[in-house]
């Protein structure tokens, strides 16, 4: 895959077709694994009750968040890493792991739980 030029260009194609899961438009794949990237419909601050909401929305899908740079949602079961939610100052996204089973579901949940009140 990283020296065909031609399969790449394949794949670009999809970026010109609006795409869209759980209502939320697909903005890219972002990440070294390719994570399909979602554009949030607001901004994000994170604070105490945020990542709360963040904590508890990872407690119903069998996963812990994990804090870096930015929050990942990751599995206690072999420790994958199944969602990322990244704020920037004009822009929040949440990426999804490619085949995870209930990516969807997760992807609903966090819209929901981090919606500013």
């Amino acid at each position: 895959m990283g020296r065909n030029r031609h399969a790449f260009l394949e794949r670009t194609k999809l970026r010109q077709e609006e795409q869209q899961v759980a209502g939320l438009p697909l903005v890219g794949m972002g990440g070294s694994c390719g994570k399909p990237a979602f554009a949030l419909p607001y901004l994000l601050t994170w604070s105490d009750a945020n990542t709360q909401a963040l904590e508890n929305v990872a407690d119903e899908f069998g996963c812990y968040v994990e804090y870096g740079l930015y929050p990942h949602l990751k599995l206690h079961e072999g420790d994958l890493e199944v969602a990322a939610v990244q704020d920037w100052t004009n822009l929040a996204m949440i990426y999804l792991r490619p085949g995870y089973e209930r990516a969807e579901e997760v992807l609903t949940r966090l819209s929901e739980a981090l919606r500013p009140i």
